[in-house]
């Protein structure tokens, strides 16, 4: 009985030394566990991959938000100087910014308004073109 346990004891220890001995050589370390097919160069890399591309779409968003907020500080400050103008009627005036582009919309009641509005937008820092879709009223 107890020969049998012995050589049950010996055939074990043989096999983990085998089992050692093999993933040694085929470049796994001492080790029991099998390769598990995920090389660590490889996961980097992926890692490295998936950083690089979220930073990159990071950066993308961070300059919309930019240029929205850059759009939104001229259509603001044009508005502004229309507000504080005695001629032009800012209520009556839709302003969007695309871009350097201002495009002015609305109804005015005369012409030198409508210079008025069309100069005061083309005098605002950042602004590189006028769109004029006015109309005159009377």
């Amino acid at each position: 009985m107890f020969r049998l346990i012995r050589m049950l004891f010996t055939l074990a220890i043989l096999a983990v030394v085998g089992l050692l001995a093999y993933n040694y050589w085929n470049g796994y370390g001492w080790t029991l566990r099998p390769p598990s097919g995920v090389e660590a160069g490889d996961a980097r890399g992926d890692v490295k991959d998936a950083v690089k591309t979220t930073a990159d779409k990071a950066g993308d968003a961070a300059s919309k938000v930019g240029t929205a907020v850059s759009e939104g500080t001229v259509t603001t400050k044009i508005k502004a100087k229309m507000a504080l103008d005695d001629l032009v009627k800012a209520s009556t005036i839709s302003v969007e910014t695309t871009g350097s582009v201002v495009t002015l919309t609305g109804r005015v009641s005369s012409t030198a308004e409508r210079d008025r509005a069309v100069r005061l937008a083309q005098e605002t820092d950042g602004v590189t073109k006028v769109v004029d879709k006015l109309q005159i009223v009377r």
